[in-house]
């Protein structure tokens, strides 16, 4: 039995993987959505980057999870590929959903060179916090009014030290078996630091055409990739 560990992007908890777990538990696999330290239900919680790395290495070992799929969404990619090698012979796969990859001494915001000051201004304006997403922010997404509405009025707003935290890896990224899920909307081409990564023989793309939240676009869908790539029937 496969054991899907869910982890959503900023500002989401557990919650934001509902639609998507139906059909990975109907397929006869574990499901375990899991809330990041500082958000959701676990909002209050004091959190840097490496609080989220080990909060899914935590969950992986308190549930005694072997065979284990690992997947992150968004900004969740960067603890998740750090938890990713922490976990040993645990792991069976990791899925990047449309997301950041971890790189050693780098941070979330190292990845947006021309975004960093804006969003480390807007992380200082919200007193620690990078401010929850308004609807303006989910357009052009292919999300409906009321997909936007679940997404935003779920959202609560992202600690901000795991965002400027840099990450540790203690070995290649590319030795993971991981599969990097792009969702064209969003933008139609991976970054390139994924593109490197996807030259190596343990990586593969897929492509979703809907926008940076598949979990509520298209769960159904996103759900057959979860299940193929850890190697199973829809």
């Amino acid at each position: 039995m496969t054991q899907f560990v869910l982890v959503a992007g900023a500002w989401l908890g557990s919650w934001a993987w509902r639609d998507v777990e139906p059909d990975l538990r109907a397929a006869g696999h574990g499901v375990h959505p899991l809330t990041l330290s500082g958000l959701a239900d676990k909002r209050g919680v004091a959190a840097g980057q490496q609080t989220h790395v080990q909060d899914i290495v935590d969950e992986v070992e308190r549930l005694g999870l072997r065979e284990v799929v690992l997947v992150g969404h968004s900004y969740s990619g960067i603890p998740v590929g750090q938890a990713a090698e922490r976990i040993g012979d645990r792991l069976a796969h990791v899925v990047f959903v449309d997301s950041s990859v971890p790189a050693d001494g780098e941070s979330f915001v190292s990845g947006w060179p021309d975004g960093r000051a804006g969003v480390e201004a807007a992380i200082a304006a919200g007193g620690g916090f990078w401010p929850s997403p308004t609807p303006a922010d989910c357009e052009g997404q292919g999300l409906t009014e009321e997909q936007i509405a679940r997404f935003v009025g779920g959202s609560t707003p992202h600690p901000g030290a795991t965002l400027t935290d840099t990450a540790v890896l203690a070995r290649p990224l590319s030795l993971l078996p991981a599969t990097y899920v792009k969702c064209l909307l969003d933008w139609p081409e991976p970054g390139p630091e994924v593109a490197e990564l996807l030259t190596g023989e343990r990586w593969r793309l897929v492509t979703m055409d809907t926008g940076h939240w598949p979990m509520f676009s298209q769960p159904r869908e996103l759900a057959r990739i979860l299940l193929d790539a850890a190697g199973t029937d829809a």
